[in-house]
């Protein structure tokens, strides 16, 4: 009787199915679009039965907002969530920070660290009321967070007012995080026969030996991550205004139309996802507008220094002053780059422009006035002259010419050439 026991001990595990685990990677800013991914990463585990959702974290920051929206996917989860931050030199920023805490289970790889939770607005311009009001708001979310998750409330605090950031073994002593594992599979062995509870149920983690499934980003949620990045939705929404305005002012260019139009397209999308300021956003479309108008307008460079001026005060006041979390903000560097070159190529233009203006005309009827030519018959006053291999009627202007001589085109009246006699100094021999 004991060896049958025995026997049906060892081949109940056999006959469990399978434990699962779903593995999701976020390496990179917080966005709308990650909110997306990790929201799908919580339902497929969901649907499968998996075990639970390992998230691995390496994030500088990102918009508050986005934040909310994850961590509030992560407490109603209703299977077990493992943030880990790693690989190792990687880091839980800001929004990481926020995150990481929520998580059932936090861990870390060695060598990587957390902090550094300040808000700042998206200009990155100094502390006022408004910005008080966001750090406040931002202390009292990660204060509930630790609280709901018993961690250390007083560091978590700090993060958010102060900035600091600590190691991994730091973390561990703190009781920000549960653990340390060296890659996934220590990570899964630790957590294994841990519980975590939900909505007042607990449940037992079985994850030692579980298979691994990864979840990654489809090709269009890996472009519209790109695309976020307020640095990139400024180039994309400069290529397309620029695009769609020379198509307006030179039609049938195309080329411009269709990249201008496919770069604006996605530059509103990208937008759309950010905290944008439509009066700086005006600011640039009126701005782009003057350059092109100087093209077509003569106004001594009125338009385009209005332009220019309209350009700069438009990208440092497209994204709106909100709370966020580092990450949000259009580089300056890029700001004045941007600025700086389309001044330039709209000066280059219009300085073309007007050396066009100033040259002398070199086709049409214009183009024959100062040309030399030579008298086929005699001139007295009228007869024919060859120009540029051509034969026309022509007028002296200084008396009766012989053929063969030189004379020089003064003016031009239908078909008719008025010349005069070049004057010839003789030379002593």
């Amino acid at each position: 009787m004991k060896h049958v026991f025995l026997h049906i001990a060892l081949l109940v595990p056999l006959l469990l199915p399978a434990q699962k685990v779903i593995s999701i990677k976020i390496d990179g800013a917080i966005s709308p679009v990650t909110v997306g991914y990790v929201h799908h990463g919580i339902e497929k585990a969901s649907s499968e039965n998996a075990s639970c959702l390992l998230i691995h974290l390496n994030t500088p920051g990102g918009l508050l907002k986005s934040t909310r929206l994850i961590v509030g996917d992560i407490l109603d989860s209703k299977v077990p969530i493992i943030v880990y931050v790693s690989p190792q030199g990687a880091h839980a920023g800001s929004a990481g920070v926020f995150i990481t805490l929520a998580a059932d289970i936090a861990a870390m790889s060695p060598g990587t660290n957390i902090g550094a939770a300040h808000p700042v607005n998206l200009q990155g311009q100094p502390d006022s009321i408004m910005n008080s009001k966001t750090v406040n708001d931002a202390a009292a979310f990660i204060r509930t967070i630790s609280e709901f998750r018993k961690r250390n409330l007083e560091w978590s605090e700090e993060a958010v007012r102060q900035s600091v950031s600590i190691t991994a073994n730091e973390a561990l002593e703190k009781n920000i995080i549960d653990l340390i594992a060296a890659n996934d599979r220590e990570l899964l062995d630790k957590v294994d026969g841990r519980s975590v509870i939900h909505n007042g149920v607990t449940t037992i983690l079985h994850t030692r030996g579980a298979s691994i499934q990864i979840l990654e980003m489809g090709f269009t949620e890996k472009l519209l991550n790109v695309i976020s990045n307020p640095d990139v939705a400024y180039i994309l929404l400069m290529l397309g205004l620029m695009g769609i305005l020379f198509e307006l002012f030179n039609p049938s260019s195309i080329f411009p139309g269709v990249v201008g139009f496919i770069s604006i397209i996605l530059a509103f999308y990208a937008l759309s996802t950010l905290p944008v300021n439509w009066a700086g956003l005006a600011l640039i479309i009126f701005g782009v507008t003057l350059m092109l108008l100087e093209i077509k307008i003569t106004s001594h460079g009125l338009l385009a220094i209005g332009g220019v001026v309209s350009l700069l005060m438009g990208s440092l006041m497209l994204i709106r002053p909100d709370s966020n979390l580092d990450i949000g903000r259009i580089s300056l560097v890029l700001v004045i780059s941007t600025v700086a070159l389309s001044a330039g190529f709209f000066l280059f233009v219009i300085g073309m422009g007007l050396k066009a203006q100033r040259r002398k005309p070199v086709t049409g009827i214009e183009g024959m006035l100062g040309e030399i030519g030579e008298t086929i018959d005699p001139l007295s006053p009228s007869g024919k002259v060859r120009v540029r291999g051509e034969i026309w009627k022509a007028v002296s202007l200084t008396g009766d010419l012989m053929a063969g001589e030189k004379v020089r085109i003064m003016e031009v009246r239908g078909l008719t050439l008025y010349v005069e006699r070049i004057k010839t100094t003789l030379q002593n021999i």
